[in-house]
C-alpha cells in the first residue's frame, strides 16, 4: 500500500482570508468555507484545510512546482506586493536562488505559516 497525504490543517488567524491568500498566490481555486475549515484543493490527493485558531503557530509547507508554475507564482507575489526570499530566516530578501534547487522561494502569511516553492530550473 502506498501512503499519500490526504489533507492537513493549516492554522490561521482568519481561515477564509488565509485560504484566499494561499489560493491566489498559488493559482488555485478557493470555493469557500466548509463548517470549521476553509479548504484549498492543492492537487488530486491533497487539500489544505485552513482553520481559524486563537493563537496560531505557523507551519512550514513545501511544494515542488514546474518551472512555468514557479514563474506564475513569482509574478503573482510581485504583483500583489507579497515579500518573498530564498532563506526561511529571511523570507523577504527578494531572492530566488534557493540552496536546495535551481530556483525557489519562501513567503509567509499573517499566521506565520512559511510556504516554500521549489522548481527544478
Amino acid at each position: 500500500m502506498s501512503i499519500t497525504l490526504n489533507h492537513t490543517i493549516v492554522p490561521a488567524i482568519d481561515n477564509e482570508a488565509a485560504a484566499r491568500f494561499f489560493a491566489s498566490v498559488m493559482g488555485l481555486d478557493y470555493r469557500g468555507a466548509d463548517r470549521h475549515f476553509a479548504p484549498v484543493q492543492v492537487n488530486d490527493s491533497l487539500t489544505l484545510d485552513f482553520m481559524s485558531v486563537e493563537n496560531p503557530v505557523g507551519h512550514h509547507l513545501a511544494f515542488d512546482v514546474t518551472p512555468s508554475s514557479f514563474d506564475e507564482i513569482l509574478a503573482r507575489l510581485i504583483s500583489a506586493g507579497v515579500p518573498y526570499g530564498n532563506d526561511p530566516r529571511e523570507p523577504d530578501n527578494g531572492r530566488i536562488d534557493h540552496p536546495l534547487c535551481p530556483r525557489g522561494l519562501y513567503f509567509t502569511d499573517d499566521a506565520g505559516n512559511l510556504f516554500e516553492v521549489m522548481s527544478p530550473r
